[in-house]
């Protein structure tokens, strides 16, 4: 299939504007065009940060923005991530303090934003990570080695993007939202039934980038879900400083799109939402926005000083509505989580942090030629030259080694 000149497949450039699609999805709720899109008056919230489930009417639903409780199978498989996801944070902190790892952006709080963005996807879809969202990779079924390779400061990835439909963690803020729309847009011309979750934070909102993606999955009408973790910094700048928009959510309606808000540490809600967004998504109601209200518990990296821009008190605040004591508690009382299972998953759990510990500890060999091998599919004449350089140094460097024995 060729591609017109305007970016369409040439049987779709006549397709009707978005707003037929916004106008199909207004009908199916029963809501006016300005209720589909705005998100609902307050954020979706199904689990209280005490672990109680919430009555209907106090969950923050109204018409159009409803959402039916996740099945057990689905709570208990994210309860198991989530236990996996705080021991990975936990550890990965500790191995970059032993240097074993070069950095680590930990998700520690952030949790159940992780295992909701990896557990709302089917196989095929694809999912498109910040640099801060390792646990989402490995609970999208990465190993975690390979997940964490490229934080010890390997010059690849770690993992096959294309096998596991995991676009590559990256550190410059924003860029994969232009990737992730770039797969929607080429699924939908083959034709292909693929959902793409596009996550951010609340600092990328402020990017340049966040906008041409967002226009253009919303022009394109693409099944993209964006999944903003409004963890309340963009490293030391507060979202005050970056918006005095209602909420994150609320931009959604300036590009034509559906957003909702939702308890970022209520890993119920956010598996509802998350669930609903990409069914709509894979239906053809085009893209949407979730915006999650979350913290980062721990510092941006192991290279700053969160100290110097936040309270005591205000980390305190968050730790009561710690995602995980939550969802233990809201299983226990509802007889899904008992001690043997409990077990279990702490063993799992440990499970990987060992798996972590042994795969990060082993060294590496270094093949210099890797500087020159996959750059170009075809080198060019002075990246050959450049690695003749480079071989004729290290034979002369071991020959020299040699006659000094």
């Amino acid at each position: 299939m060729t591609i017109s000149a305007d970016h369409t497949a040439p049987d779709q450039a006549a397709t009707p504007p978005t707003e037929d699609a916004v106008a199909e999805a207004v009908r199916k709720f029963g809501i006016t065009v300005e209720d589909y899109m705005l998100p609902a008056r307050h954020q979706i919230q199904m689990v209280d940060q005490e672990g109680r489930l919430k009555a209907d009417r106090e969950q923050g639903t109204e018409p159009g923005h409803e959402y039916p409780l996740p099945g057990d199978v689905e709570l208990m498989a994210a309860y198991e991530q989530l236990v996996v996801g705080r021991r990975v944070n936990d550890q990965n902190s500790a191995l970059v303090r032993q240097g074993r790892m070069a950095v680590y952006p930990s998700s520690h709080g952030q949790e159940a934003c992780q295992v909701a963005a990896a557990l709302c996807l089917s196989e095929g879809d694809w999912m498109f990570p910040t640099y801060r969202d390792s646990v989402a990779v490995m609970a999208r079924g990465v190993d975690p080695v390979q997940t964490m390779t490229l934080f010890r400061g390997d010059w690849h990835s770690g993992y096959n993007p294309a096998k596991h439909k995991v676009g590559i963690q990256c550190t410059p803020l924003t860029t994969q939202l232009l990737h992730a729309v770039g797969v929607a847009h080429a699924a939908k011309l083959r034709g292909e039934d693929t959902v793409v979750l596009a996550m951010c934070g609340d600092g990328a909102t402020s990017e340049g980038d966040f906008h041409e993606a967002l226009n253009f999955a919303a022009v394109f009408h693409l099944p993209v879900v964006f999944f903003v973790q409004n963890n309340r910094y963009a490293i030391s700048v507060p979202l005050a400083h970056q918006s005095v928009a209602p909420s994150l959510a609320h931009k959604a309606v300036g590009y034509g799109m559906a957003g909702e808000r939702v308890d970022g540490n209520d890993v119920v809600a956010l598996l509802a939402v998350l669930d609903r967004a990409v069914k709509l998504a894979r239906e053809g109601s085009g893209p949407l926005l979730v915006e999650a209200h979350t913290y980062r518990m721990q510092a941006h990296t192991n290279a700053d000083d969160a100290t110097r821009y936040r309270q005591d008190s205000e980390v305190a605040e968050w730790m009561a509505k710690d995602p995980v004591s939550r969802m233990k508690t809201y299983l226990t009382d509802r007889g899904l989580l008992n001690g043997d299972t409990e077990a279990k998953i702490a063993a799992k759990a440990e499970a990987v942090a060992t798996q972590l510990r042994e795969g990060l500890s082993e060294e590496v060999p270094v093949d210099p030629q890797d500087l020159f091998r996959h750059v170009f599919s075809a080198p060019t004449p002075q990246l050959k030259e450049q690695s003749a350089m480079l071989a004729d140094e290290l034979a002369r460097e071991a020959t020299s080694e040699e006659d000094a024995k």
